[in-house]
């Protein structure tokens, strides 16, 4: 249902006065690519992350969770060959100093119609200079060759910084799931096929020119790795590809603005490898990858750490290091698409609403408590408690009852529960739902149950 005119900056006014989004270190004048997540944005988060779960391991019973250490063994980045060759294609403006992502700069000229990724350095240079391509900051093309900068946090363990030693932030989440195949694997009893997932936070020296929560240097991932034989894998890859498309719809972005996009360049140890990208307002760009990623993962960290990495089958005795089937989709940039895909300006009789169409299972608030006066508050304040021991709640008695109503649609809360003369009659109270703005009035020991069939994902 996303705006046909919706623009960045609109989204970014919207998170900010309405308490999804803020700069980071506001009050002293942010921190480039860093936010902070306000009252109803962590709420909208954490929504989203328990929705993954649910879908992916509650309801998954060959998916067991873990959560794994932000620091770990250097020798782990080693393995996974983040040390020596990882690294973005960065080029520097030579007239104001600032530095880019060549592969960003294209696809934002492009509006993600082009592949980026699939370009060789000398490719994309040639590009940016063919279709002009100027600095974001400066306007002016005047630009270094690319460079590859390794973008981990380096910091030290250690109380003395000359006896310390260097480790770093992880630059994703998937190499604890690696590393625990083996813990999992015996603790659980699991059988190959089965995944290890988790959620959690990721950091990489990110240089963006302003897309928001796209991309940060600060990031959640949420993602499994399933673990199976070779003659099962790309079929559990294209399971997979239909699951991650699947659940990005069924929390509610529209068909129309998804596509999956298949990698035509690949990792040298790769088989397969595609994103599902959406179209936010800056154009086409990734919302979640699934890849084939082969053995290479368990078999880098069996030679890097002398450990088996093999798992042996206990109906045939084989022997073998399984084939790894990898999810990711990131939290913060699903946040920020389902931010894109639930606004809507709506022209009324006599003004313009805006609204947050967020699926119930998702929205921050499930319910809104307004007294209609507020002497009416005692009572409302009764049912604000009764519905908050099931769900998240917001109680506003400031203004009119139809501003009340105007803050929870920008805020995206499904019904609003209106306290009034007639509730301490009857025990009654109106309903209003958000979307159709229709009124139906219910007691008040049966809204739970109404509004629990409503939220169900």
């Amino acid at each position: 249902m996303a705006d046909s005119k919706l623009t960045m900056d609109k989204i970014v006014n919207l998170c900010k006065n309405r308490g999804f989004v803020y700069p980071g270190s506001d009050i002293y004048g942010g921190f480039a690519n860093t936010w902070d997540f306000g009252p109803v944005g962590v709420e909208l988060k954490n929504n989203i992350k328990r929705a993954w779960w649910k879908k992916f391991v509650q309801e998954s019973p060959d998916t067991y969770g873990v959560d794994a250490a932000i620091l770990m063994n250097p020798r782990v980045w080693e393995a996974s060959g983040h040390v020596a060759s990882f690294g973005d294609p960065k080029m520097d403006c030579k007239n104001c100093k600032q530095r880019f992502r060549a592969d960003t700069l294209i696809e934002a000229h492009s509006k993600g119609a082009v592949a980026a990724e699939a370009m060789t350095n000398e490719e994309m240079e040639k590009y940016i200079e063919e279709h002009d391509i100027k600095c974001p900051h400066c306007g002016v093309r005047n630009w270094t060759p690319i460079r590859k900068f390794n973008p981990m946090f380096v910091t030290s363990r250690g109380t003395l910084e000359e006896g310390s030693d260097k480790v770093y932030l992880r630059p994703e989440t998937c190499q604890g799931e690696y590393v625990n195949f083996l813990n999992v694997q015996r603790t659980a009893r699991a059988k190959v096929p089965f995944a290890i997932a988790q959620i959690g936070k990721s950091f990489r020296n990110e240089i963006t020119p302003g897309n928001f929560l796209f991309r940060t240097v600060e990031f959640e991932q949420m993602e499994l790795q399933k673990f199976c034989k070779e003659s099962e894998s790309m079929d559990i890859y294209v399971d997979y590809k239909a699951r991650a498309l699947d659940f990005v719809k069924a929390l509610g972005l529209s068909e129309e603005n998804l596509r999956y996009h298949d990698h035509d360049k690949l990792a040298h140890y790769a088989k397969a490898a595609c994103d599902i990208q959406y179209k936010f307002p800056m154009g086409w760009q990734e919302l979640n990858g699934i890849h084939h990623r082969g053995v290479w993962d368990l078999s880098r960290h069996q030679e890097y750490s002398g450990k088996t990495m093999q798992y042996i089958d206990p109906f045939t005795n084989e022997k073998y290091v399984p084939n790894v089937i990898e999810y990711s989709i990131g939290a913060d940039r699903l946040t920020l698409a389902l931010l894109c895909e639930a606004y809507e300006e709506q022209a009324l009789e006599k003004e313009t609403r805006v609204v947050m169409h967020f699926h119930p299972a998702i929205a921050p608030y499930k319910v809104a408590v307004l007294p209609l006066q507020k002497n009416l508050s005692e009572k409302a304040k009764e049912v604000y408690a009764l519905l908050s021991k099931k769900f998240m709640c917001d109680y506003d008695e400031t203004g009119s009852i139809g501003k009340r109503y105007r803050r929870q649609d920008e805020i995206g809360t499904p019904f609003c529960v209106t306290v009034d003369f007639d509730t301490l009659e009857d025990g009654s109270v109106t309903v209003r739902d958000r979307d159709s703005m229709e009124q139906i009035r219910i007691k008040i020991d049966e809204v739970k149950k109404y509004v629990e069939e409503k939220i169900e994902f």
